[in-house]
């Protein structure tokens, strides 16, 4: 982790996330392109129309930051949250926004009541968090989102949004530890959500998951005996996967700090009592049958750690 496992998630990992938001979230309204291309004039609001399918300019981004500052108007700041959202899929506009002090004034959106507002938000901050010197703009926000995320409405748009941020913003360990108070309320999220929720929060853990310094929070974490029913053969495979590469990876912490399983003394109920406890033994070891050759792999290297 660290330095070099950043640049390579810059160059590679979250290029993916920040295109698909992208294309999510661009507003269609028209063509009103000029002959000439792309022109640096007019208002703010135009901006917004998705008349423009160019990289928008310095001065292009500046109109529409002090639009999102100055407009009281929901369906504005709406429009507005999209376009720059979409603009921060572009590496250069990520810099360009920061310079700018664009993030806060995104950020400062997610305070919205209104909903679809806190979301475009957190989609926008989620494209501009792909920029490793953005990430140090929008950890302020992090403890904000982490209340959302775990306050708000099961499996909202909000709840996924929020998930997405988190999630890009722990792909390395610079800003892991202001989780260390959330762990057991994602698992809570985990075990309650959906399918797509399931997801998303398990891949926000295995980010987690992969650093030793969160070993210890992650296994003492309450999690409740439902845990144990996403290591059955029947839960969906992107489902399974992700909770066995979880396990292989507080496996692996745990020898690399020199801690065997089975040794830490954490409490009934707790991750630990329930990942190393007969039950997901026994249900690992039926997973060295399954019929997925992926699930299978993983569950012959945890069993052979025992």
């Amino acid at each position: 982790m660290g330095g070099a496992r950043a640049a390579a998630w810059v160059a590679a990992g979250l290029a993916l996330g920040a295109g698909a938001g992208f294309c999510v979230y661009r507003l269609a309204r028209g063509r009103r392109r000029s002959k000439r291309g792309l022109r640096s004039s007019g208002s703010a609001e135009d901006l917004t129309s998705g008349s423009y399918d160019n990289v928008l300019n310095a001065e292009q981004l500046q109109k529409l930051l002090y639009l999102l500052e100055s407009t009281e108007d929901p369906i504005i700041t709406e429009r507005a949250l999209v376009t720059v959202g979409n603009s921060a899929a572009f590496s250069t506009n990520q810099a360009i926004i920061r310079e700018l002090g664009g993030i806060p004034v995104v950020a400062n959106k997610i305070n919205s009541p209104n909903h679809s507002i806190k979301e475009k938000a957190l989609n926008a901050l989620n494209n501009l968090s792909v920029n490793v010197e953005n990430q140090i703009k929008i950890k302020t926000f992090i403890s904000q989102v982490c209340e959302d995320v775990l306050s708000g409405p099961l499996d909202s748009a909000v709840q996924l949004a929020g998930l997405r941020l988190l999630t890009n913003m722990m792909v390395t360990d610079e800003h892991q530890h202001m989780l260390s108070g959330y762990i057991a309320d994602l698992f809570r999220v985990l075990l309650t959500g959906n399918g797509t929720t399931k997801v998303q929060v398990l891949k926000l853990l295995v980010n987690l998951s992969e650093n030793p310094a969160m070993t210890e929070g992650l296994l003492s974490a309450q999690v409740g005996s439902p845990f144990l029913s996403l290591v059955d053969g029947c839960v969906a495979q992107e489902i399974l996967l992700r909770v066995l590469t979880l396990f292989q990876n507080i496996n692996n912490c745990l020898r690399a700090g020199g801690r065997p399983a089975g040794q830490p003394p954490f409490p009934n109920g707790s991750l630990f009592s329930l990942l190393y406890g007969e039950e997901c033994v026994q249900k690992m070891q039926a997973l060295v049958y399954h019929h997925d050759v992926d699930v299978r792999e993983k569950a012959v290297t945890i069993t052979s750690k025992f």
